[in-house]
Parts: structure tokens; sequence; C-alpha cells
């Protein structure tokens, strides 16, 4: 039996580790900055904690390594290196490989990283120069804290002729706003009179409470150029830490603490046991003003402190994904429920009966919506991965690869989001193989010497787009052709679009590689791309230009659960085709088949759209209606209709597997059941419209 603590143990240490590698792979760009120094140590701080509290002692040990030298880091001692951040992934990928209990033959090699990384220390050390030796660290109050924002009082009184040197007390505090978040108290006490008040004189004080994490000296720094003309005092007055409560000090404390009050005069004031605040300003003890800064520092304090514990209370928690897995099952049984019980409330015509099935259709979409919701996460998820694989890749390769990712927060559905993965790495791989070209190569040709590959993720409708786009050499459309010349898939005076010839490149054992390498060349990937994004339901398209890049875009349904369907009826049986794929239906006569002249295609406002016949696709028996219907999709700019006899209407659809027995069935994805219990097949719509393609290529060709 698993112990759960250890497994919720490793559940964290992975989570742990992909912020890891995306903090050192982004210390290598910026190797200055202390956040990042910061994040690095506290992952590697809590692995070896957590790891040692739950048993995992080998993790523990070797993790402590690694953390000792990182502490070094954020303290100055040790400065960050292209060998250091290589030495660190690779011990971060040990520590994963224990976690996942590849443990055989991997000791010597964790033996080898350690001993690396502790010969950097001393070497490092020899390097420096006397003139660019490492400055000590600054003192430990005027160091920005990496992890906890620290709450401020500032009190401010500029001298009076603070608007003559040009400086404006309003853009300081918009400045102090940039740090955090803040809220400011004038003290008007000292304004003259009208009669008596020089315009040109600042006659007001402030305080401010800022919470920020950047710091003291970043403060000090907004106030550099009045301080020493100014009245400027600086203290902590929340330190960041986890509060007990959201209580905070009296209003008496803060006057004393701020120097606004004798201790001796608040306990006079204290024994008579009225409000403080109005016995202080009776007793001249303190001004209005005074009182009314103590109290919106104390009201700023407790607010700070509520939100924290609001913050934590509102956290999120672990469930495993079988679970969140069988709750879509029961809603889409839920569904299902609910399609009958509207279907038999309309059947018998009961008012109270179709109020109430009103209602649960109401409450099934939500609950709908709300699950499907659950399940989806931001691509940005595996978009990190791939920093590392371009890294590792482009240094592997000779090149020089810089990744750009656009629309990281753009959300899909988890189920499709794990199965994309290794599409997305063979695309990204084939970019900087066959598309990224060798520095060298590239300044010849007035490029830039790094070349950019950019990921980019975008909602349309129903639908996620991926685009994966390479500035590099393009493809080569004549040696695509003389390729699937060569393999006789294509005429050799045959005129296809630019899009259909750039397909071949997906197809099984396509390759226009000369040499075979540890990348590609074997004529697999590609196919293999296409074939996963086709059971994703989705479609994949090439575009390029020869000198100037490709782009290859991806379309993927949000969810593989549940779609908005369209049912048509063909004789007794019921199909289902997705809805963001269907643009409009239209009506086909004997007279439109007539016109044809045998040939499967339709006028529809002038376009020629070529059209399957279901019922001789899927040998459906009986005779079609006098009038049928066409029911026209689009995808990758191909337009194809399919002829049904009847459109019924929008259907909300649960899919279901066809299992083992029929899941190679051509034009089929799935199934669902209707509210009377009827199966409908959901039709593969990409499927159909690439069969169409090439049979009418081939009769071409013939």
């Amino acid at each position: 039996m698993k112990d759960k603590h250890r497994e919720a143990f490793k559940e964290e240490a992975y989570e742990l580790l992909a912020e890891l590698e995306d903090s050192l792979l982004e210390l290598e760009q910026k190797p200055q900055d202390r956040e990042l120094m910061g994040r690095v140590f506290r992952a590697l701080h809590t692995i070896k904690g957590s790891g040692a509290m739950f048993g995992f002692d080998e993790i523990a040990a070797f993790t402590h390594n690694v953390e000792t030298v990182f502490d070094l880091v954020r303290n100055g001692k040790v400065k960050v290196t292209k060998k250091l951040v290589n030495l660190s992934l690779a011990a971060r990928d040990e520590i994963w490989s224990l976690l996942a209990g590849n443990q055989p033959g991997t000791g010597c090699k964790r033996h080898e990283i350690i001993t690396a990384i502790q010969k950097l220390i001393p070497d490092m050390r020899e390097e420096e120069k006397p003139d660019q030796a490492v400055q000590p660290a600054p003192e430990p109050e005027t160091l920005p804290s990496p992890d906890l924002a620290v709450t401020y009082r500032i009190r401010f009184r500029p001298s009076a002729d603070i608007f003559l040197t040009g400086a404006n007390p309003l853009a300081l505090f918009n400045e102090l706003r940039e740090l955090g978040e803040c809220r400011v108290v004038a003290h008007t006490e000292g304004i003259p009179s009208l009669a008596e008040i020089n315009p040109e004189h600042c006659y007001t004080a402030w305080d401010i409470f800022l919470t920020t994490d950047q710091g003291l000296d970043a403060i000090k720094d907004v106030f550099i150029f009045v301080a020493d003309d100014s009245e400027l005092a600086m203290e902590v007055i929340d330190d960041g830490l986890e509060p007990e409560g959201t209580a905070y000090k009296q209003l008496g404390e803060i006057l004393v603490d701020r120097g606004d009050l004798d201790p001796k005069e608040l306990d006079k004031v204290l024994n008579r046991r009225r409000l403080i605040g109005e016995d202080l300003v009776k007793a001249n003890l303190v001004n209005c003003d005074q009182v009314q800064s103590a109290l919106a520092e104390q009201q700023y304090v407790r607010e700070l402190h509520q939100k924290k514990q609001e913050a934590q209370a509102a956290g999120s928690i672990r469930v495993p994904s079988a679970k969140l897995d069988k709750l879509v099952d029961l809603v889409g049984e839920l569904v299902t429920v609910q399609a009958r019980l509207s279907q038999t409330a309309g059947d018998l015509n009961d008012p109270q009966l179709l109020a109430i099935a009103e209602e649960v259709e109401q409450l099934t979409g939500d609950l709908r919506d709300n699950v499907l919701n659950i399940r989806m996460l931001p691509i940005g998820t595996i978009f990190s991965k791939f920093q590392r694989l371009v890294r590792d890749l482009s240094g592997e390769l000779g090149r020089e690869v810089d990744l750009v990712t656009i629309g990281a927060e753009t959300e899909l559905d988890k189920t499709v989001l794990e199965r994309l993965n290794d599409p997305l790495v063979h695309l990204i791989r084939n970019s900087i193989d066959h598309g990224i070209e060798l520095p060298e190569v590239r300044e010849q040709g007035d490029k830039p010497r790094k070349g950019k590959l950019t990921l980019a993720a975008s909602h349309s409708g129903a639908q996620v787009v991926i685009e994966v786009q390479d500035d590099g050499r393009g493809l080569n459309k004549e040696a695509i052709r003389a390729k699937a010349v060569e393999l006789g898939w294509l005429a050799p005076d045959a005129e296809i679009p630019e899009r259909e010839l750039f397909a071949f490149i997906m197809t099984p054992g396509f390759s226009t590689a000369r040499e075979v390498t540890n990348v590609s060349g074997r004529g697999v990937g590609m196919d293999v791309v296409k074939k996963a994004i086709e059971a994703l339901r989705g479609s994949i398209e090439i575009n390029s230009r020869e000198g100037l890049g490709t782009v290859i875009t991806v379309k993927l349904p949000l969810t593989l659960a549940i779609i908005e369907g369209l049912l048509v009826t063909i004789e007794d049986d019921y199909f289902v085709l997705p809805l963001a794929a269907v643009t409009e239906c239209v009506e086909l006569t004997k007279d439109d088949v007539a016109k044809a002249h045998g040939h499967n295609i339709a006028n529809v406002r002038g376009e020629i759209v070529p059209y399957i016949p279901l019922r001789q696709r899927f040998n459906i028996n009986g005779s079609p209606p006098a009038i049928e219907q066409i029911v026209i999709t689009e995808m990758d700019s191909n337009r194809v209709g399919f002829i049904v006899d009847n459109v019924i209407g929008e259907q909300q659809t649960v899919i279901k597997s066809l299992g083992r027995f029929y899941h190679r069935v051509d034009g089929i994805s799935g199934a669902t059941i209707l509210g009377d219990g009827t199966v409908a097949l959901i039709l593969d719509v990409p499927q159909l419209m690439q069969s169409e393609v090439l049979e009418s290529r081939a009769a071409n060709y013939d």
C-alpha cells in the first residue's frame, strides 16, 4: 500500500523541479537577478527538507550539495556561469530520476556532478581580480526581501521651498506606488490661513504606508534628491511573516511608537476609560491629523493581515486526475439523462414536468461548464518545458535560437494538453534541425545570428490554434516535389496547390534529408505528428516561404469530453457532425445532381463544392428523399459537403468510445447516446475530408 505522505511529497517535488528548471534557464539569461537566485535556492531547500522528512534520504543528501552552492551564489560569493547552470540542470535531472525510481547506475553520475560543482567554487575565486572582487553583501536591513513583502511607515515632511527646487511630492508618491501597495495620509495642521499662505511654499507633511518586496534601498532611491532638505523617517511596521490574526497595535501604542505621545500621558488617558483619540485631542497631547494617521495605519495593517489570511484560505487543493476524470464521466452521464428527461417532458406535454426539465437542463449545463473548466489548464504549462529542449537541442546542433512564447495563458483541456506534448516536441526539433540555419549561414544571408522560434496559442471559437513558426530557410518546394515524384505519389507534370505539396512531408516514409542524424532524417516524425493531432480531432497545416521560414498551424478542440454537434439522419441512422466544422446547410435536389453529370459537386452561390454521399460511404440501404441536405464543412480552407437525408438541429454531444473492436473504422471518431437511448455516430470530419481529397487527386492523375 502506498504511503500517501510520500506520494504527496513526490507530487510537490515534481512541481518544484519544473519550477527549478524554469528558474535556472532564466537565471542563465539574467545572472545578476537576486530574485531568481532566491527562487532556485528555495526550490532546492524545500526538496531537501521535505525529502529528509519523508524518508528520501538519498535525494536530501544529493540536493544538499547543490543547495550549498546556491547559498553562496545568493550571498554574492559565487558567480552564475553557463557551466554552473549546466551542472545544476544535470543535478535536477538526477533528482527527477531518483523520484521516478530510476536509480541503477546513477550513483557515479551524481558523484561526478557534485565534484564538478564543488570545483567551481575555488576556480571562480581565483579568477577574480582585485578590482573585480565580489562586493560584500549589503546589510540585512537594506536587502530587498526575495520572498516576503514588508510594510514600512514613511514619515515625510519636505522643506517649505521644495516646489522651488522643481520637485513634486505627488510624483514621489506615484514612484512609491510602483514599488507595491501604498496608502498616503496627509497632515494639514501646518497650513496657515488664506491671508498668510505663500502659494510657492509647501505646508503639508505625509505619512505613507507601503507594502513592498523591493527593500529599503529602493524606497530611499525615491527620496534621494529631497532627503537632505526634508524630514524623512522609515520604519518597518509589519515584517511580512504569517500573521496570527488580523489584530494590530492599539491607537495609543501606535502614537507612542511614532514618538507623537509620551507613554505616561497615555496611561493617564487610558485610566479615564473613554475613546482614546478624542481624549488625546481634547488634552492637546496630539492633534487630529496625528490621530487620523494612526487610525489609518491601524486599518491598513489589519486589512493587510486579513488579505493574507483570505489568500491562504482560498488556496488550491490537490485532486488526483483519475477522480477528476470520473467526475467528468458522471457529468456526461447526467447530460444524457437530462436529454432523456427533456424529451420525455416534451412528449407528455405536462407543464409541471416541462418546468422541472428546463430547470434540470439549466443546472446540468452550469455543472457541465464548471466541471470542464476545472479540467482546463493554461498551455503555458507545457510551453515552459520547451525552453530546456530548445537550449539543449540548439547546443547539440550548433544553432543559436531564441524561443518566444505567445498566449501561454490560453486554456485547453488537460487530456488534450497531455497528448499534445509529443507532437509539439517533434515540431520544435524539426524547426531547429531543418529550419533554422547555422549562425554563419544566417549571417551570410543577412539574417541575425540567432534564429527565432515562436510558439503562439490563441482561442478561435471552440478551438485552440497553435502556431510553431521559425525564421529559417523554409521548405524547398522543388525538393519535395522531386521526392514525391520519385516515390510515385505525384505525376511529373501535375499541378497541385502549395498546401497539398507541403502536406507530403507528413506522409510516412517521406524525407528529403540527405543525412540521418540523432534528430531527424529517417522519414518518421511528421507523420506521427499528423496522426497524433488527428487522434485529438484536430488538423495541421504547413505554410512556408523559402528563405524566410515556416509556419505550422495546429487546430484542436477545447475538450474531448463534450462537444456541440449537428444531429443529422440517413434512413433510420443518426450521425453527429462537430458544429465547429459546420459552416452552412443547403438543399440538394435531383435536378442539381443531374446538372453535375455524375460528379459529386454542387454549385453553392457560384462556388463549386465537392460533397461526400454518406449513404454510399457507409453502405446504408434505402432510397434517398427527393430533396437531400448538404452539410458544408470547412477545415484548413477546404470546403467539403456531406449529403444526409435530414438535419435535426444542434445537439450537445457526450463523446463515448466505440471500443477496441471498432476503433479502426474510417470516418467515425466516437458515438453518443441520444435522449431516447438511440446511439448516434460522431463523424470524423478531417479524416473524411482527407479521403475525399486523396480520391479526387487519384482520379485526376489517372
